[in-house]
């Protein structure tokens, strides 16, 4: 295990902004910052200085305190997709698919994953095996598709789905009960499923990317029980008919 650390920090009614530190200086980064308060306030209680900010994409929701923290903290290196530099003025290190950073003398890489928006990043941290994925993948569950298609959104979580099953997952919201209980409705004879819907209490992040794989249908799309149960052949047909349902499910 090498210098980063992560603290999860509730904000808004269910987003998550990460505060990452560095176990041999007081150095910190944050990934997507919702709000200033939370931040703030963990910082006053821990200080620390903020060194970078990353952002997984544009949405308010996951951008909406960086102006503050950057009046109050002072201009720091804040990293994005070169797609969302329009929207989001204050990207100072526009990114491209497989740009490096490094954060604590880690050295990281960006990965497009386009589908809930055109300009969707994820920062994997191999030595450390640290994934921020925004709003792609969930707990049992994916992002909405806003901005892409079922095809780009099927090849992201596939990419994401191909990094080693010890990965923790940083996902941006907390919706995983939710989602296993619509899981269970195209899976029910899962289980693992069944076991990890009795073990659901939030916080659940970060996740255990070999249990998403053997749980969450989104990222199944090839096994025969998810075909059978959207009456699909194709793996991209049979997730674009889990998302349709997901996307009507109460």
């Amino acid at each position: 295990m090498n210098g980063l650390t992560v603290t999860a920090l509730p904000a808004l009614s269910d987003n998550y902004i990460f505060l990452l530190r560095s176990q041999h200086d007081d150095q910190c980064a944050l990934v997507d910052p919702s709000q200033a308060a939370p931040v703030l306030e963990e910082l006053r209680s821990r200080p620390g200085r903020l060194a970078a900010v990353f952002l997984t994409h544009h949405h308010h929701d996951h951008v909406g305190g960086l102006k503050e923290l950057l009046e109050r903290l002072g201009p720091v290196p804040v990293y994005g997709s070169r797609m969302d530099q329009a929207r989001v003025p204050e990207i100072s290190i526009p990114l491209e698919d497989g740009a490096r950073v490094v954060l604590a003398g880690e050295e990281g890489v960006a990965m497009a994953i386009p589908g809930h928006t055109r300009g969707h990043l994820a920062y994997y941290f191999p030595d450390s095996g640290h994934l921020f994925c925004g709003d792609t993948l969930f707990g049992a569950g994916c992002g909405r598709i806003f901005e892409g298609t079922p095809e780009q959104m099927s090849s992201s979580l596939a990419r994401l789905a191909s990094l080693p099953e010890n990965t923790r997952v940083w996902c941006g919201h907390e919706y995983t009960r939710a989602n296993l209980r619509f899981a269970r409705t195209v899976d029910p004879d899962n289980a693992e499923l069944v076991e990890r819907e009795g073990h659901s209490a939030p916080p659940t992040v970060p996740l255990d990317l070999g249990l998403e794989k053997r749980t969450n249908p989104f990222l199944r799309c090839a096994q025969p029980v998810l075909r059978k149960a959207t009456g699909k052949t194709e793996p991209v047909e049979v997730f674009a008919e889990l998302r349709r349902r997901k996307d009507h499910f109460a």
